[in-house]
């Protein structure tokens, strides 16, 4: 049902300052959509747009049909709404009973990102970190009804976390829950977003010469693999940078 991301939307208090860091992230101006700003990447659309809380606006994910995804939704205990995203159709998902994130589907074809994208840029999502208090709510959102492959379920004690990985087109929603703490029916959370780039180390020298604030460059947690983090940028929280094969390898 689902076949990937199609947008993140992101809401920022400051959103002039917020689109000026994406435009250095991403190396492009972006495209106008009245005062926000739609930034073109390989695998979904990154949206800049003014919020009275900084964090998630929406994910939005595609779908090959549009009314077929909402009758087998209400047919697995979602309801829906019809709704509109820049001028399409859109479906927007009554969440409230498993975790309250804002989901819309769309069937709306993506335009793809600008031809000639330089090594050291930000250029795909690699997953993006969803919190949750209720981890087997989360699976059956996330897996059940939505239909995404579980490609990953660990629990690891030294990092107090289980780790819940679905795959999303050829990028991850990443599931995050303190095992230790107790099941309840609190709010999931935007957790934050991680970002492929074919060269970490020259992505790093670019972000930190133009003035954002970058952790060294270190060994991911997969062996092989490269990653730092971007402290302050986009609304929400820190991101992280990690070399483009990390969710290759992860597959």
């Amino acid at each position: 049902m689902i076949t990937g991301f199609h947008q993140i939307r992101l809401a920022a208090q400051d959103t002039e300052g917020a689109i000026a860091a994406a435009r250095i992230l991403f190396g492009q101006a972006g495209e106008a959509l009245g005062s926000a700003r739609r930034f073109a990447l390989a695998n979904l659309d990154l949206v800049v747009e003014a919020g009275e809380t900084e964090g998630l606006g929406a994910l939005v994910l595609q779908v090959a049909a549009l009314a077929e995804a909402g009758r087998v939704l209400e047919r697995r205990g979602i309801p829906v709404a019809m709704a509109e995203l820049e001028g399409c159709a859109a479906l927007r998902l009554d969440t409230r009973a498993r975790g309250d994130l804002p989901i819309l589907l769309v069937e709306d074809a993506r335009t793809g990102p600008p031809p000639g994208i330089a090594k050291d840029r930000l250029e795909a999502l690699d997953h993006i970190v969803v919190r949750t208090p209720n981890p087997d709510r989360a699976a059956a959102l996330f897996g059940a009804c939505l239909g995404l492959d579980l490609r990953l379920d660990r629990i690891n004690p030294a990092w107090r976390s289980r780790l819940l990985f679905f795959r999303c087109g050829d990028a991850v929603i990443e599931v995050a829950a303190d095992p230790s703490a107790p099941v309840s029916d609190a709010r999931d959370a935007f957790g934050g977003l991680a970002w492929r780039t074919r060269d970490p180390d020259a992505a790093h020298t670019r972000l930190a010469e133009a003035g954002l604030d970058v952790s060294e460059v270190r060994d991911g947690r997969k062996p092989g693999s490269r990653v730092f983090t971007l402290r302050r940028s986009l609304p929400g929280g820190p991101s992280l940078v990690i070399h483009s094969k990390t969710l290759e390898e992860a597959a």
